[in-house]
């Protein structure tokens, strides 16, 4: 890769103290975990510490308190779910900044497992401030980064904590999430391909600029498709669009053209007078497009001009579904394409990346989330990462040279 990172799995944790920050942010009814995805993947790293000896203190943050203590964001439920899921106790500390937390971590044993009451009670945690993470940093010896999906936010335990560390590492959750990016756009197997797709130009303005710098084919679906259609003097009827901005989807299919990069467009449709599951819909050409309908999803042809320019690609990076998938049929075109690209992973013909927003959601609805090659829990982190940003919890765990 082409950053230096230090890898925990490199390091030697036998009977130290490893501050382990997690994104354990996940949703709660009733004081009970509803969906434990997110502790499950960071299980394997966990687990691979225990067995190595390492004393462990989860830092984590959970929902928006900001900045005070309240009960119903307390991370115990979380605890709960890791302890039944580690088979191992994994107690709740409160007091972070004070002799609590250092008399915890001193009751540590090698494979023991603390947490850390939710970071965000404290405001020094979303100000970044250095004092803060100072003191966290004295609980500890090693700190593991394994959230990537807060690497976007230059909070404290993300951003100002590990570079007080003198040993700070990528974690293993972490260190495949960078591994898969870095295939994907900053060393990829050629031809690459991007699916982009989504609502609104304006909110992935800087994905697509970055993108059609580094792609040799953009397939554009969505709402977003339609300011693009637009823009090349296609009639859209009452699709959702966006006309300020199509000045700007202009411009950026003038850049691709100068880069390389073959944008591809709907050619046809699946139109309907109105958004909801089950309506009269038809498929409709440029031209043909009625005042009164909308286009919720590419047609056939579209759908197959798309699967024969994915066929010869490499590598795939996906983000945004394209149509209102949520709403059958309009899932077609996106069902269609995702179960191409997971054909052709698994095939070994092609690299896949997929994440942000409602990607997931599409492809758990096409069948396929388990198919692609690295699939990112990460939405802000993700969206940033095709933005081509730098993200501060990832720049503070560059080894310094």
């Amino acid at each position: 890769m082409d950053a230096p990172f230090l890898f925990v799995d490199e390091v030697e944790t036998a009977g130290r103290h490893c501050l382990v920050r997690l994104d354990l942010n996940v949703p709660l009814a009733d004081g009970t975990v509803t969906d434990d995805t997110r502790i499950r993947r960071i299980l394997p790293g966990l687990e691979a510490l225990r067995q190595a000896g390492a004393r462990i203190i989860i830092l984590t943050h959970l929902g928006r308190p900001k900045g005070k203590v309240a009960p119903e964001f307390s991370v115990a439920p979380v605890a709960a779910r890791l302890s039944e899921l580690l088979c191992c106790p994994v107690p709740v500390e409160a007091d972070l900044l004070g002799q609590g937390a250092r008399d915890a971590v001193a009751g540590l044993a090698d494979g023991d497992v603390v947490m850390m009451e939710n970071l965000r009670f404290h405001p020094e945690e979303e100000a970044n401030d250095p004092g803060f993470a100072a003191t966290i940093a004295g609980l500890g010896d090693i700190y593991v980064g394994d959230a990537f999906s807060c690497t976007h936010r230059a909070h404290a335990s993300v951003e100002a904590l590990p570079r007080l560390m003198k040993v700070a590492t990528a974690g293993r959750a972490l260190g495949e999430e960078l591994s898969a990016l870095h295939a994907a756009l900053a060393s990829p197997a050629r031809p690459v391909a991007a699916i982009v797709g989504g609502a609104k130009v304006s909110t992935k303005l800087q994905v697509l600029e970055n993108l059609i710098t580094k792609v040799d084919r953009l397939i554009l679906g969505g709402g977003m498709a339609n300011t693009f259609l637009l823009a090349a003097g296609q009639d859209i009827g009452a699709s959702l669009v966006e006309a300020d901005m199509v000045d700007t989807a202009r411009a950026i299919a003038e850049k691709a053209a100068a880069h390389g990069c073959h944008i591809d467009l709907p050619e046809d449709f699946l139109v309907a007078q109105k958004l909801a599951e089950g309506v009269p819909h038809r498929v409709a050409t440029p031209g043909d497009v009625s005042a009164d309908e909308m286009i919720l999803d590419a047609g056939p042809r579209s759908v197959a001009v798309s699967v024969a320019g994915l066929a010869g690609c490499r590598t795939i990076v996906w983000n945004g579904p394209m149509g209102a998938f949520e709403f059958p049929p309009f899932d077609t075109a996106t069902n269609a394409v995702a179960r191409a690209v997971a054909a052709a992973t698994q095939a070994g013909q092609t690299m896949s990346v997929a994440g942000g927003g409602d990607t997931l959601a599409a492809l758990a609805n096409a069948g396929v989330s388990d198919q692609f090659s690295y699939v990112s829990t990460a939405g802000g982190a993700f969206l940033e990462w095709l933005e081509g940003r730098a993200l501060p919890g990832v720049e503070a765990l560059r080894r310094q040279t």
